[in-house]
């Protein structure tokens, strides 16, 4: 692996087809946030009751996703498994550029983004909000540190571990403050839980992971550079672990809020309701985005192929989304708890189950959010020497042999 070589990804014709549909999606999401500047909120699903729509989950998703997408150079720094090196330059540049389209679209969507310099300026350390400020700049300062000692010569492997630990801590924090938001809220009987930090956190593993699978699978044949099946095997099956773990943490949850009465009604509501959540609970998340793609990728490695663990990424990626859509819009769509133990009716929706149906131009401004992230990432390997000629399991592990 000393040997491995570096080098700037030459643009084909291909890859010039994929920036420009990135860029119709990002411009389509900069008309969308005009039309919605303009117009107002009132043009979208959000309502008083909820008010993080669509564009939320799109957010959240790329924002844990960006802490998991750092896991192969971890894993390479921290835990010294240095058939990961290779891999690292491009897992640090993912998690940066999934960020930066995470946060490029929680601020276009709070409906004053020109208010943000407020925010960066002015900080109130009683909210979680305001930690999250400072550990999502200081996770682009850690990371694009980690990425430069990566990178520059002369650099001693001490300064790259010590590095490499200080942005895995710094991820784990980043992460337990996005899941925070959430635990903190005692107020909504569907987030009022310690559980939603490390929650938060494996669910990170598992979507940036997944997502850092997807990529690397696409990448490599679009630049012509070879992929070993063996390695995507490896991550695959750790993915694997990951999607387990998503699934126990998320039965811890659910059946401790079933032990609490206070938050029994919220529980039958997302379980055993008669609304669009159940479903997607039950089908989106815990099926299609858990036990399928577990199965799939934890069985015997001959009886895996390169695209099944592709095809099982794609499936966590989605059971994700639907995993964040019921908690944060289910989590909203149930009523507030206001005055616990009493029974509350009003003409404004007090004690009623809340509807929310997405508009265009949510999905636009979330799939921009996406595109900006890939279009990053695209343009830092065209720049940058990030992506290495090969990745062969013989030159990864010389005891395993190319399929």
């Amino acid at each position: 692996m000393d040997s491995t070589v570096y080098r700037e990804v030459t643009p084909t014709p291909t890859i010039w087809m994929i920036a420009a549909l990135m860029g119709v999606f990002i411009a389509a999401a900069g008309l969308s946030v005009l039309y919605i500047e303009h117009h107002g909120h009132i043009v979208t699903g959000m309502n008083n009751q909820i008010v993080w729509g669509l564009p939320h989950v799109f957010a959240i998703f790329l924002i844990v996703a960006a802490s998991g997408a750092l896991n192969v150079a971890s894993i390479a720094s921290v835990f010294g498994k240095i058939e990961n090196k290779p891999m690292a330059r491009y897992s640090g540049l993912l998690s940066i550029s999934l960020l930066a389209g995470g946060l490029a679209v929680l601020v276009l969507d709070l409906g004053r983004p020109d208010r943000l310099i407020v925010a960066m300026t002015t900080y109130n350390f009683t909210s979680i909000f305001a930690w999250n400020i400072l550990l999502y700049n200081g996770f682009f300062a850690i990371v694009g540190a980690y990425l430069f000692v990566q990178m520059a010569r002369g650099i001693a492997p001490e300064v790259v571990r010590t590095v490499g630990t200080a942005a895995f801590v710094w991820r784990l924090a980043l992460t337990t403050g996005t899941g925070s938001i959430f635990g903190w809220l005692v107020a909504r009987p569907g987030y009022d839980a310690a559980i939603m930090a490390p929650l938060f956190i494996i669910m990170s593993f598992s979507f940036g992971l997944a997502f850092f699978i997807l990529v690397l699978g696409t990448t490599f044949p679009l630049t012509n550079r070879f992929l070993g099946s063996n390695l995507i095997k490896r991550l695959g099956r750790l993915l694997g672990v990951f999607a387990v773990a998503v699934l126990y943490f998320t039965a811890v949850r659910h059946l401790t809020n079933l032990y609490a009465s206070e938050h029994g009604d919220f529980e039958r509501f997302i379980l055993f309701g008669d609304t669009m959540f159940t479903p997607l609970f039950w089908i989106g998340q815990v099926l299609i985005g858990g036990v399928i793609p577990a199965a799939m990728l934890l069985r015997h490695a001959e009886k895996t192929s390169k695209n099944q663990v592709l095809a099982a990424s794609v499936l966590i990626i989605l059971g994700g989304m639907a995993h964040l859509y019921g908690i944060i819009i289910g989590g909203q769509a149930f009523p507030l708890e206001i005055f616990p133990a009493y029974e509350v009716s009003s003409t404004f929706f007090d004690g009623a189950i809340n509807s929310y149906s997405p508009s265009i131009y949510e999905w636009a401004l979330g799939l921009g959010g996406v595109a900006l992230a890939v279009m990053i990432a695209g343009m830092g390997v065209v720049a940058l020497r990030i992506l290495p000629m090969s990745l062969s399991d013989a030159k990864i592990d010389p005891t395993e042999p190319d399929f």
